[in-house]
């Protein structure tokens, strides 16, 4: 017969496992929640515009005590002057009289002192009206109206309009309403908010063609950056994804349902080249020995194992130190002071203490500073791609730059309403960011594309090889 204290014993053994067991699971919870609150820019992808008041500047500089602007002896940064040619109105201005004694003064200064003054002139709409006769037939009594000349368009506003119109919207992130009123308050042209999304539509069918050339081309370049936020489509604003592919010469914008392979590949195409981007898994297809991730990311992963203590702080600050002295030498490689052959010799030995440091980390206790050393280390080509391809950067920041514009006209705009404005979001994002890196005027070239869309006439090229005829665009 068992003795009940015996039973008792092994009930309390029972409830004192479980209860370790509970406390174990509570203190996981406990660092995840913590971990969570402290997450911030600095160690994770959040943007900085998600950073409370409290959280603590990048900056690791320390103070010099000057006054804040430009310092005694800085290099001056004046506006130029306007060559002669293409001044307006000259006035002489010569004195009469000495300021000090009063006396008369005679000739002229041969090099005076030039200030010019820039005025901006009434602009008003350039109104043609064109009146189609209806004439009867004295035949067969058919009454013909008049047709319109070639190139007119059939609407009430021509490509100047339309274009100016587009570059409001998604250039300068403007409200259909605002350019309505901008327009009627700069250029006395009164304007209804559908008038303006007819003009948009007609701007973004001018500017498909261009567009899906600069898709195309993207796909075969060397080296190209990739990123993706989200965007909002629809009435209900169902949750979509901004994506992006930046060149050096081209860039180009893709609204998808979905953030996966599938969209990536639809973007990217077969793999061809050098990808720089994060760790996201929808790039997972392309081959780790042409793939490049991106150091500003593994920098804040870096420090988010750092902040969760114990071993993880020892390691992830190891390892920062590797990264602090990697940035060193390829700051002093693009400077020029460091000449490339160097810079992968002393890369060789950084490379071997930076995995060693990650199959270190691979073997800690904490779960996610265990997962992500393993995952680094299983992805490790990814990670020196830049030391031995040309052209290639270490970080990402040109995409992240890039798509920021888009992530503005998301807060301000809350995403588009239909498939159309998607369409018409991404074609302006992707032909502004192309101009703008081959230094090109945006205004000229949609003029020319909705001037030849009018025309009936092929629409101007995005490759910064292919220009645009000089008789198109004074005929525009």
């Amino acid at each position: 017969m068992s003795d009940p204290r015996d039973e008792e014993i092994a009930e309390l053994r029972r409830q004192l496992v479980a209860r370790d067991a509970l406390i174990v699971d509570l203190r996981a919870e406990i660092s995840a929640l913590k971990e969570a609150l402290a997450r911030s820019s600095r160690n994770s992808s959040r943007p900085p515009s998600s950073d409370g008041p409290q959280a603590k500047t990048r900056s690791n500089k320390r103070p010099s005590g000057r006054k804040a602007g430009g310092q005694p002896g800085h290099k001056k940064h004046e506006r130029a002057l306007v060559p002669l040619e293409k001044v307006d109105q000259v006035i002489e201005c010569i004195p009469n009289h000495c300021e000090e004694c009063l006396g008369p003064m005679q000739g002229e200064d041969p090099e005076p002192h030039r200030h010019q003054v820039a005025e901006l002139l009434p602009v008003e709409p350039l109104i043609t009206e064109y009146r189609q006769h209806r004439l009867d037939c004295h035949g067969c009594g058919h009454r013909t109206m008049g047709e319109l000349p070639p190139g007119v368009p059939t609407r009430a506003f021509g490509p100047t309009v339309d274009a100016v119109i587009a570059i409001l919207l998604g250039v300068y992130r403007m409200t259909k309403r605002q350019v309505a009123e901008l327009l009627r308050d700069l250029f006395g042209l009164p304007i209804s908010v559908g008038a303006v999304i007819g003009c948009q539509q007609a701007a973004s069918a001018a500017v498909a063609g261009p567009v899906a050339e600069a898709h195309a081309s993207i796909k075969t370049q060397a080296v190209k950056h990739a990123d993706e936020t989200g965007w909002r489509q629809g009435i209900r604003r169902s949750r979509v994804w901004l994506w992006t592919v930046v060149t050096h010469h081209v860039v180009v914008f893709m609204i998808h349902a979905r953030r996966n392979a599938a969209a990536a590949k639809e973007l990217l195409g077969s793999w061809s080249g050098v990808l720089v981007s994060d760790r996201h898994g929808a790039y997972g297809w392309w081959p780790d020995c042409r793939r490049q991730f991106c150091w500003a990311h593994l920098k804040r992963d870096l420090q988010a194992i750092v902040e969760r203590g114990a071993e993880s702080e020892r390691v992830g600050m190891a390892m920062l130190e590797e990264v602090d002295r990697m940035f060193a030498w390829w700051h002093r490689v693009r400077d020029g002071t460091l000449a490339r052959s160097t810079f992968r010799v002393y890369m060789r030995t950084l490379q071997r203490r930076f995995e060693a440091l990650l199959a270190e980390g691979a073997a800690i206790a904490h779960p996610k500073t265990r997962n992500t050393c393993a995952r680094l280390l299983a992805q490790g080509d990814a990670l020196w791609t830049f030391v031995y391809f040309e052209g290639v950067e270490p970080t990402n920041n040109c995409a992240e730059q890039v798509i920021r514009h888009g992530v503005l006209l998301r807060k301000i705009s809350y995403g588009t309403h239909s498939e159309a404005g998607s369409r018409f979001i991404e074609r302006m994002l992707t032909v502004h960011a192309t101009l703008r890196c081959q230094q090109r005027n945006v205004l000229d070239f949609m003029r020319d594309a909705c001037t030849t869309a009018i025309l009936g006439r092929p629409a101007p090229s995005l490759l910064p090889t292919k220009t645009l005829p000089d008789a198109l665009r004074h005929a525009a």
